[in-house]
């Protein structure tokens, strides 16, 4: 029992990262993001390449943040603001540019398994439980850097902008606003936390060209199960997800986990399709 407990927090806390950013973004400038999984691969690779070149794990992991942040910054200044009054072009786009980051990963890189080294390399023993500390540490850090989003949006004049253009964009831009500059500063944010996930995870996940498939389809069916556009819901899905996992794992086999996604996003479009706390404004 408390290997689920432990294991699914970390799972449901990687999770909260990774829908945190998907969300921000929806909330905000109402676009989805299928490019998002690209930011959790390219935090990883960033990592690699910067330790592979001789730079030490933390400042190579704060480099690899901001680097992936300001590709974020560029993607949504050049290619997805010039297409944002149509989702549809928004969504094309943004599936071109993870394609394309998938490719040049690949072409730069290999198709190997890359290997970044753990900030934390001892196990740690909870109550009997056996858990790697880098695990631990990926738990820690996703819950400062959630509870320092939920304080920067409802504390500070910044998150005051993002929570106004998130309920009336149009409304906050004749206030004097700046929409396009608040939607660049969330994408840096959606950008940032994906790649943090990322590196946090690549210690003892595979890092390989087509690892942001995965975590984009966790992203979406969290959201969808949350409620697109809530903050608060993306948490619940997460713990929801992350846990259902958990024990679907230990109880009977891994293979089997990736179904409890897809039943969660079946039955919450049957049953409530606004998702557990779905509504306009984002948070």
């Amino acid at each position: 029992m408390l290997e689920i407990i432990v294991y699914g927090a970390v799972t449901s806390a990687i999770y909260a990262m990774l829908a945190i950013g998907f969300t921000l973004i929806f909330g905000v400038a109402r676009i989805l993001n299928l490019a998002h999984g690209a930011f959790y691969a390219l935090g990883a690779y960033a990592t690699f390449f910067l330790t592979s070149v001789g730079l030490p794990l933390i400042p190579a992991a704060a480099l690899a943040v901001l680097f992936v942040a300001g590709f974020g910054v560029l993607m949504e200044r050049y290619l997805v603001r010039p297409l944002r009054r149509s989702q549809l072009a928004v969504l094309m786009i943004t599936l071109a540019v993870s394609l394309a980051v998938e490719q040049a990963l690949f072409l730069v890189f290999g198709s190997e398994y890359r290997n970044v080294p753990s900030f934390v390399g001892d196990k740690l023993t909870i109550g009997g439980v056996d858990v790697s500390g880098q695990r631990m540490l990926a738990l820690a850090v996703a819950v400062v850097v959630l509870g320092g989003l939920w304080l920067f949006i409802q504390r500070t004049r910044l998150g005051s902008a993002i929570l106004a253009i998130s309920q009336d964009a149009e409304a906050a831009q004749y206030m004097g606003i700046p929409s396009d500059r608040i939607f660049s500063i969330v994408m840096a944010i959606s950008a940032g936390t994906a790649a943090l996930a990322g590196l946090l995870v690549a210690p003892f996940l595979t890092v390989q060209p087509s690892m942001g498939l995965l975590p984009m389809v966790k992203a979406f069916a969290i959201v969808i199960v949350g409620g697109l556009g809530s903050i608060p819901g993306s948490i619940m899905a997460s713990l929801l997800l992350g846990y259902s996992e958990t024990i679907v794992a230990y109880l009977g086999s891994t293979s089997w986990t990736e179904l409890v996604s897809l039943v969660a996003v079946v039955l919450t479009l049957l049953l409530r399709p606004a998702g557990l706390f779905g509504r306009r404004a984002a948070f």
